[in-house]
């Protein structure tokens, strides 16, 4: 196994649940997992040792909401709304094929890897096309197929709907695979996508197999209200009692939930995910985080995906979530760095079923980022968190580790052929648009 150990560095790790800032500290990486972490340089030695002096060393960043391959869809109906953006969408992703798919992750775990994410949260087509890319690059993953169901159907249809048949063969063959850097989950896309039998029916699948859930919930006021004028019900209520919630669900958006409703995911232990970026770009408004954190609700982080987006660059979601809700409830205390950092680290892991990272711990596994702090924007250090929160760019990150080997540094990618990926991308954009 190899061993690594970082020096001198600005580590930024957790104690008793909350962040401790080590200046000119040592990590050490033994295979998969850190096993020292100190003010003091340990008597061990490693395989190879890194001066870090300009370092930071942070856990890393877990997107918990996202459609990856969209980013072949980068720029594609600007300014719509979500239910006309929608319709621009469906027809360009009916075309898109597996090579598609895999050029189009490929390019997104690029993009994910720059910016310091280690594991990913990912609802999207032909998943089978990309398990083996994303096993490839060496990054963590909870990707599903989505489930759609637009007609009525009977319990026989159900056994025999093709998308339950995907979504089972995707269970059978990649399920804890890499390692078990592969999870998969099951994914309903949303209440006005979805009937009634199919929630029910996927619920119970989902809990028989012990996964978590994705959904997209309460995403903008049009769903949330012709939701309540169809069955009596928000959507927070409609997914539960057709038992959704019975499973560990990753809730997205949740931009038009009640108090009610707040109560329900507090109580049925629902994560929900904050896409600032996407929900304000498509004019959807943001969710009430500071109200949901007060209930003990988890809150996680995610990009959404890059024609919504429009990239996926975490840091702008940590930077945007920290700031916004101050200036809707006039308080620049609700959503302080170490809130939202957890919620883009440990949060993250918590609701992916990742209780081994989200951390810099001894005995967690080495997801570490790297950030270079020599920039004019992150002079003077005086406030490590803050400087992340508020300050630090995508463009900081240095280094990216998963399972304790390095997949990007210095602008290089490890695992991944950047002029091939570029090529397989411009025959894809000339393919679906007819353009390069």
């Amino acid at each position: 196994m190899s061993s690594i150990l970082f020096k001198n560095a600005g580590i930024l790790a957790t104690v008793n649940g909350g962040f401790e800032f080590i200046e000119n500290g040592y990590l050490g990486v033994e295979g998969n997992r850190i096993d020292y972490i100190g003010r003091e340089e340990p008597k061990k030695k490693y395989g190879e040792e890194r001066d870090s002096h300009n370092l930071i060393l942070a856990p890393g960043f877990v997107n918990c909401h996202g459609h990856s391959a969209m980013n072949l869809l980068r720029g594609v109906g600007s300014d719509l709304p979500l239910q006309d953006w929608l319709h621009v969408m469906w027809p360009i992703e009916d075309r898109m094929n597996e090579d598609d798919l895999r050029c189009g992750m490929e390019l997104a775990i690029m993009e994910m890897l720059a910016s310091g994410t280690t594991s990913f949260t990912d609802m999207y087509l032909m998943p089978w096309a990309v398990a083996d890319t994303i096993g490839r690059s060496g990054i963590k993953a909870n990707f599903s197929r989505v489930m759609q169901a637009f007609t009525e159907m009977s319990d026989s249809d159900y056994d025999s709907y093709y998308r339950v048949k995907e979504t089972e063969d995707l269970y059978r063959d990649y399920h804890n695979a890499y390692d078990e850097r592969l999870k998969v989950d099951y994914a309903i896309h949303a209440e006005y996508t979805c009937k009634e039998l199919v929630v029910r029916r996927y619920s119970e699948d989902c809990k028989k197999k012990g996964l978590c859930m994705q959904i997209h919930l309460s995403e903008t006021k049009k769903e949330h209200v012709e939701c309540i004028e169809k069955f009596g019900k928000t959507p927070t209520e409609w997914f539960n009692d057709l038992g959704c919630f019975e499973n560990p669900t990753l809730a997205a958006h949740c931009v038009w939930v009640e108090e009610s409703d707040m109560d329900i995911l507090k109580e049925k232990g629902v994560t929900v995910v904050h896409n600032p970026t996407s929900n304000l770009k498509l004019g959807s408004g943001y969710a009430p985080i500071p109200e949901m954190i007060n209930k003990g609700i988890n809150v996680a982080l995610g990009t959404d995906g890059a024609a919504s987006n429009n990239n996926l660059n975490f840091m702008e979601e940590i930077h945007l979530a920290s700031i916004i809700h101050n200036g809707r409830t006039g308080d620049p205390t609700v959503m302080d760095p170490t809130t939202v950092l957890k919620m883009a680290t440990i949060n993250g892991a918590k609701a992916q079923g990742r209780f081994d990272t989200g951390s810099l711990e001894v005995g967690k596994k080495a997801d570490i980022v790297a950030f270079d702090t020599t920039a004019p924007h992150l002079i003077p250090n005086l406030n490590p968190e803050a400087l992340l929160v508020y300050s630090a760019q995508g463009s900081d990150v240095k280094m990216t580790m998963v399972d304790g080997k390095i997949l990007y540094e210095n602008g290089i990618y490890k695992t991944i052929d950047r002029e091939k990926v570029y090529f397989e991308v411009k025959k894809s954009v000339e393919r679906l648009y007819g353009k390069n």
